[in-house]
């Protein structure tokens, strides 16, 4: 399936593999804009940030340029960058897993929910990673010109801080739907939620707290009627 923004998780894990400086500017150029087909953000061409403020808008607010400007200044460039994510995945056993951009707007990045449980298992590992994916709301500071920025996390659980989340990070594309991999706690123990191509933008939080029910009770609740013909649309095309 595509996985759109999870692809950012893969992503953090090279960038902090390579050990580059996180206080080290970048910058964001047309090239960058053109990764991200064009797309909008609000940040400035011409503009620096530290790669680690970069690092963090991309994890808790999907922020797709940071992640292009990010990976066309990694040692040998955006095609080195995108070589050694598929050697990262590769090395995590994500036999089913292929990544042509950093950001996850190519629909081509695909994985399945099983390998995205083997990537936030070993982003885990990562504290900046987990600190930057669960920030509920930060201002990053740019320069050339001086401006500022603010910016919210994507998952309205940890912006909303009702559960302990411990790493978190959405997706979405039209032909991917609504995607959502996060690790939090039920009753005292760890459990890593993965969920693909769910119907609408609150659904991976309602089936996080279906999930969640569930686990407790044995009984998820309801799940509506536009949701479950969505399901059913979604499994015919796959088994035709």
């Amino acid at each position: 399936m595509p996985i759109a923004s999870l692809t950012k998780v893969m992503t953090a894990m090279v960038i902090l593999d390579a050990n580059l400086a996180l206080d080290e500017p970048i910058n964001f150029n047309k090239d960058d804009k053109e990764r991200i087909y064009n797309g909008y953000s609000r940040i400035r061409m011409g503009s620096t940030l530290s790669r680690g403020e970069a690092l963090h808008i991309a994890l808790m607010s999907s922020e797709n340029l940071a992640t292009a400007a990010l990976a066309r200044q990694f040692p040998g460039g955006y095609d080195a960058f995108i070589k050694a994510m598929n050697a990262k995945a590769k090395s995590l056993d994500m036999t089913d897993t292929v990544f042509v951009d950093s950001s996850g707007l190519n629909p081509d990045n695909v994985s399945t929910a099983a390998d995205i449980t083997k990537m936030i298992k070993a982003a885990y590992d990562y504290p900046k990673i987990r600190q930057y994916s669960t920030t509920p709301v930060h201002t990053a500071y740019f320069k050339k010109p001086r401006y500022k920025l603010g910016y919210t996390n994507t998952n309205a659980l940890v912006r909303g801080q009702k559960w302990d989340v411990a790493l978190s990070k959405t997706g979405y594309l039209d032909i991917a739907g609504h995607c959502l991999a996060m690790i939090t706690e039920v009753d005292g123990k760890q459990l890593l939620i993965v969920t693909l191509d769910a119907y609408g933008k609150l659904t991976p939080v309602g089936d996080a707290g279906r999930i969640k029910k569930w686990l407790q009770s044995g009984h998820s609740g309801k799940v509506s009627e536009s949701a479950m013909h969505y399901q059913k649309q979604k499994l015919s095309t796959l088994t035709n």
